[in-house]
C-alpha cells in the first residue's frame, strides 16, 4: 500500500550534523584563547571539510593535510591520508557530505533563510552541469598538481587550495583567529580580503542555491563521489515497487534522479528520497546482497530486505 507523502523534516539529519560538528570542534579553550589545538588528535583526519586552523578543531582536514605532505614521497603520513580517504569513501561514499561535514551543515542552514517563493522555486540554472565539473578541476589542479610542482627552495609545496580558494578555512579559521588575536590584525592584506570575498559569495550563493560549495568547488566531495557507485553503504531501487511518480527526483536538492541512478556521483545521501517514496521502492543500507546482484544480471527484481534502512532505522 502506498504511503501518504507528508512534509519532510531534515532536522533528524541536522541533529546528527550538529552533534558531529560539536564533537570534532570541541576544543572550547581555543575559542577563548585564540590558539589552535595541537595535541595528538590533530594528527588524525576527520571525514569532512573542517579547517585545521579552526580554534576548536580536534582533528585535521584531509584536503589541507594532503596538500601539506603530497610533495614528500618519504613522508608516510601521505600514505595514511590517501588510505584514510579511500577507506571512508569505500565505506560511506558521499554520506560524509550529507551527514558528517560541518560546512555542509552551514550551507544547509543558510539555505533555510526565508526568500520569496519565486526564488525558492529556482533549483538549477543554465551552466549548472558544467560548473559541477569544476570541483574535479580543483581536486586535480589545486590539491594535487600545484603542491607538487610549485615548491619552495627546500621542496615544500604550499596548500594552494586552502591558500587561494577554500571558504571553509576563512570561516572556521581565518576570521576567528584574526578576531581573537590583535597581532594578526596588522598582518592581513590582499589575500585575506580575497578569501573573505569568496566566503561572502559562498554565503550568498548558499542562501539562493542549495550547497553551491559542495556542487561546484569541494575537492573532498569530488573524491568521495567516485565511491558512491561502489561503496558498502548504498541505495537500492526496487523496480517492481517503483511507480515512476517522480517524487524522489522532485525532493532531491542535488537534482539527482534515483530512478535513473540511485547512487549518482552528486548524491549526498540525505535520505529524503527514501522518506518521500510512496511505495517504499527506495532503500538504503550497508551491503549489497549477492542475490540482488544475480537478480539484476538476470533482469529480475527482488523485494527489498527488511530493516535495510540504516539511516532512518525503519
Amino acid at each position: 500500500m502506498a504511503r501518504k507523502n507528508k512534509k519532510l523534516s531534515e532536522w533528524p539529519r541536522h541533529r546528527m550534523q550538529i552533534l558531529w560538528a560539536a564533537l570534532t570542534n570541541s576544543y572550547v579553550t581555543g575559542f577563548v584563547s585564540g590558539k589552535i589545538y595541537t595535541g595528538n588528535l590533530k594528527k588524525l583526519c576527520v571525514p569532512g571539510m573542517n579547517c585545521y586552523s579552526c580554534p576548536g578543531a580536534r582533528g585535521a582536514c584531509p584536503i589541507g593535510s594532503l596538500q601539506a605532505v603530497i610533495g614528500h614521497y618519504d613522508f608516510k603520513f601521505a600514505y595514511y591520508l590517501i588510505g584514510f580517504m579511500f577507506f571512508v569513501g569505500a565505506i560511506l561514499g558521499r554520506f560524509v557530505c550529507g551527514w558528517l561535514c560541518p560546512f555542509g551543515l552551514i550551507q544547509d542552514l543558510l539555505h533555510k533563510i526565508p526568500l520569496p517563493k519565486r526564488i525558492k522555486k529556482i533549483k538549477t540554472f543554465r551552466g549548472d552541469k558544467f560548473l559541477r565539473k569544476l570541483k574535479y578541476v580543483f581536486l586535480v589542479v589545486f590539491v594535487m598538481i600545484l603542491p607538487l610542482v610549485l615548491v619552495d627552495i627546500v621542496g615544500q609545496g604550499a596548500p594552494w587550495f586552502c591558500k587561494l580558494i577554500c571558504p571553509v578555512g576563512t570561516l572556521e579559521g581565518g576570521l576567528p583567529l584574526v578576531l581573537l588575536n590583535k597581532s594578526m590584525r596588522g598582518a592581513i592584506g590582499f589575500l585575506y580580503a580575497w578569501k573573505n570575498v569568496i566566503l561572502v559569495l559562498t554565503i550568498i550563493g548558499s542562501v539562493l542555491i542549495y550547497r553551491p560549495f559542495c556542487k561546484y568547488v569541494c575537492p573532498l566531495g569530488a573524491m568521495y563521489s567516485f565511491f558512491n557507485p561502489i561503496s558498502i553503504f548504498k541505495y537500492r531501487l526496487d523496480e517492481a515497487k517503483c511507480i515512476n511518480c517522480g517524487a524522489c527526483a522532485r525532493v532531491c536538492k542535488m537534482q539527482c534522479n534515483p530512478v535513473q541512478n540511485c547512487n549518482a556521483l552528486e548524491c549526498i545521501r540525505c535520505a529524503q528520497c527514501v522518506k518521500v517514496c510512496p511505495t517504499g521502492a527506495i532503500s538504503n543500507g550497508f551491503g549489497w546482497r549477492v542475490q540482488d546482484i544475480l537478480a539484476q544480471e538476470k533482469g529480475i527484481s527482488l523485494p527489498a530486505a527488511p530493516a535495510v534502512n540504516e539511516v532512518t532505522g525503519k
